[in-house]
């Protein structure tokens, strides 16, 4: 059954109004008034509703039955980013969604290639939320990572409570292979908790960032004995603490 964001209220019994872009793709896999579909507005749960009117720029559907059904992982995290080339943030975005990441801070950092700022930067950050909200239709997930605006790696890092992470995060893990203990035995020694991930973009952070967060509480922890690339570490890692904390 298909499924769709409709980012506004969906109250049982209800006729609504589905977004424009819904109701293109309604329109092109040519679903017809009577068939039945899936929808979620980002509060949790999600809802059965029957299409009543299908075109190529507006469509309508009964909202039937509400389902409190949640797939979330049972430990809030977010991934922080060190901006990497090219396209592969959206794809960095789109399975850390499907991973259950919570949050996502793209980090400008001093070896980043890209560089994001005004315009230019809100306009990647709906893009890369347009990214989470398609990534969340295919996997199941009812509840929307957010995207944060990016932020220089310093201001960031300087953001740190005396946990190691700002208000929400919980403990940010900084991901080096220049780190003596491993990601997968510090999760299986620790009870599930918020974290923050810290990945850097290509070739890593530098070694003054590196400092610059274990200096402001971050906890150094490495992916084993192979350097992993900006697009496979903070995905791995995301695996690693689903397996030892729930959620696979």
């Amino acid at each position: 059954m298909p499924r769709f964001y409709c980012p506004q209220p969906l109250a049982t019994g209800t006729v609504v109004d589905l977004p424009e872009s819904v109701a293109h793709h309604l329109h092109v896999v040519r679903q017809q008034p009577g068939d039945e579909l899936v929808l979620f507005n980002g509060d949790g749960g999600q809802v059965r509703a029957r299409l009543l009117e299908s075109g190529k720029r507006r469509a309508s559907a009964e909202v039937l039955a509400h389902e409190a059904l949640e797939v979330e992982l049972p430990f809030p995290v977010t991934l922080a980013q060190g901006l990497p080339e090219g396209s592969k943030m959206d794809w960095i975005v789109e399975k850390a969604v499907e991973l259950g990441v919570t949050g996502i801070q793209p980090l400008a950092a001093r070896r980043s290639v890209v560089k994001l700022a005004g315009e230019r930067a809100d306009k990647r950050v709906a893009h890369w939320q347009a990214v989470v909200v398609a990534a969340s239709e295919q996997c199941g997930r009812n509840r929307l990572a957010a995207v944060a605006p990016p932020q220089e790696f310093q201001r960031w890092i300087a953001s740190a409570g005396a946990d190691g992470g700002a208000e929400g995060e919980g403990t940010r893990i900084l991901l080096s292979p220049r780190a003596d203990a491993s990601l997968a035995q510090w999760a299986r020694a620790t009870p599930a908790r918020a974290v923050c991930l810290l990945v850097g973009p290509e070739g890593g952070f530098s070694a003054g960032e590196e400092d610059a967060a274990i200096a402001a509480g971050a906890l150094p922890l490495s992916m084993g004995t192979r350097v992993l690339r900006t697009e496979t570490a903070g995905l791995a890692a995301l695996a690693v603490l689903a397996a030892a904390w729930g959620g696979i």
